[in-house]
């Protein structure tokens, strides 16, 4: 299955931005899910993290494909920009908490978590399913403000720009509340 996937993401998968389920200026609805971070099972919750923190919270089809990997190799590289600027990055799919205990030590380097969704509740409140694979979270990443704001959301499957991305809107957003 997941070979099928991986050729059907790579078959449709845009290079430029598309438009993201939740609008910038839109509120983040606030979840709790299981989650891992290097191994250890918790409870991950967007309020609590937010009380921290801007929160990147990015959705991605499934835990150990190809672009998927690749994607959570790249926000483990950078998780130290990321925590220079007071951030949190989440990564949640629908794969099963056991499956996220494993890519979390693997392709995440156990720097940063990654949520079940398996009843796919999250992905419904943002509106993050594939529209062609329900099944699958679309690849999607949003940065949220402590006050809840969503400042920047860009979707794309090609998981390329994610990480450039997100790490761009949060270094701005930084520059803004520093004036």
């Amino acid at each position: 299955m997941k070979n099928i996937l991986v050729g059907l993401l790579g078959s449709v998968a845009m290079a430029g931005s598309a438009w993201a389920a939740l609008d910038i200026g839109d509120k983040a609805p606030d979840f709790t899910t299981q989650a891992a971070l290097a191994g250890k099972q918790y409870s991950f919750s967007l309020s609590q993290s937010l009380a921290k923190g801007p929160v990147v919270l990015y959705f991605f089809p499934a835990a150990f494909s190809s672009g998927c990997s690749v994607e959570a190799h790249e926000f483990a590289e950078a998780t130290e920009k990321f925590t220079a600027l007071g951030a949190t990055v989440i990564g949640v799919s629908t794969d099963d908490i056991e499956t996220q205990v494993k890519f979390s030590m693997q392709a995440c380097q156990g720097k940063f978590a990654v949520a079940s969704d398996a009843n796919k509740s999250v992905i419904k409140q943002y509106d993050a399913a594939m529209m062609i694979m329900p099944d699958y979270a679309n690849r999607v990443s949003y940065v949220i403000t402590p006050d809840r704001s969503i400042i920047y959301s860009y979707q794309s499957l090609n998981p390329a720009k994610h990480v450039t991305n997100t790490l761009t809107a949060l270094q701005n957003w930084e520059k803004t509340r520093k004036k």
